[in-house]
């Protein structure tokens, strides 16, 4: 069966391009067009299109609040998003809000023949800018995880007690409980007390963890 195509663009020039274009495809065929993102939606559930080639900037609803409002709907068809944007305020949110694809429209015909027929099969196609754009936005994101993280572990720490802290130094440091004993001059059951206390503080489940966590922090280092 052919991979049935709806357009959304507002532009009549870009329809007819795509049209005469498509019209020498024999495995997709253009059941539709719309020039608004309201009509859009009234195509795409009245002909159960395949893919719709989507375009961002149009009346009534915009491309990405479209393409939201599809996948919401429980739509099956897949969107690729065709527009001339290509910065982080256009492609995140299109990609959020559920397109499988994002091209420029200077790309060349038979370039987005295929990304249709792989869309269609269920794989993802990003112009490389768009691409670019979103590695950067999950590095970022995972950078900004771990600084959360570091921050949130700089709060447990504030919790120890200065004894609690000379503990878990030397914890890092490898020293078993009786040498801990003997260098801050306490008793044994003193170095527990105080290592099942930082332990429970800082949500530790044993002495390799601490150590761990307290020389990835510097703690212990000399």
């Amino acid at each position: 069966m052919p991979i049935k195509l709806l357009i959304a663009d507002d532009h009549a020039m870009v329809r007819r391009g795509l049209q005469v274009f498509l019209a020498t495809q024999p495995d997709i065929v253009l059941v539709g067009e719309a020039v608004n993102g309201q009509e859009a939606l009234e195509r795409a559930a009245e002909l159960d299109p395949d893919v719709i080639l989507m375009d961002l900037h149009m009346p009534l609803l915009d491309g990405i609040e479209t393409t939201a409002r599809l996948a919401e709907a429980g739509s099956p068809a897949k969107i690729i998003v065709l527009t001339s944007y290509a910065d982080q305020a256009h492609v995140l949110p299109a990609i959020q809000a559920g397109a499988k694809g994002y091209l420029l429209k200077d790309i060349e015909p038979e370039a987005l023949i295929e990304a249709v027929r792989r869309v269609y099969r269920g794989q993802v196609e990003l112009h490389p800018a768009a691409a670019g754009l979103l590695v950067s936005h999950v590095s970022g994101s995972e950078k900004r995880h771990e600084e959360a993280s570091g921050d949130a572990a700089d709060g447990l720490l504030e919790q120890l007690t200065r004894r609690e802290l000379d503990v878990l130094r030397l914890i890092a440091s490898g020293k078993s409980n009786k040498e801990i004993s003997e260098l801050l001059v306490i008793t044994e059951k003193t170095v527990k007390t105080h290592v099942s206390h930082l332990l429970d503080k800082l949500g530790l489940a044993d002495r390799t963890q601490a150590a761990i966590y307290a020389v990835k922090r510097g703690i212990g280092q000399s």
